[in-house]
């Protein structure tokens, strides 16, 4: 069992930053950030691998947003720059303990919040 915890949503005006933080109970193997808009379904955001080897984006997010990790904490990080309202949500943390697992641990979500 892994629990994760995640922090750092808030409101923010257009074109301004946030940085969300998970933190696992445990060790990972890959970490991602999903999020979900109202009355829309859930879709994905970033994920990293353990080593940071393989990083993946959802085109929404490209150049400007980065997920990082740091192992020793066994923290993940999504910074978010130039926010748009579009990326109003609340944001989950998942988490894989291997290379054949999917997603089975999620965070509670942090709400982002993007006034225009």
């Amino acid at each position: 069992q892994v629990q994760l915890v995640e922090s750092g949503g808030g409101l923010v005006q257009a074109g301004g930053s946030l940085r969300l933080s998970c933190a696992a109970s445990g060790r990972t193997y890959r970490m991602g950030w999903f999020r979900r808009a109202p009355g829309k379904e859930r879709e994905f955001v970033a994920s990293t691998t353990w080593s940071g080897s393989a990083t993946f984006y959802a085109d929404s997010g490209k150049g400007r947003f980065t997920i990082s990790r740091d192992n020793a904490k066994n923290t993940v990080y999504l910074q978010m720059n130039s926010l748009k309202p579009e990326d109003t949500a609340v944001y989950y943390c998942a988490a894989a303990l291997s290379i054949v697992q999917s997603y089975s641990y999620w965070g509670q979500g942090t709400q982002v919040t993007v006034s225009s």
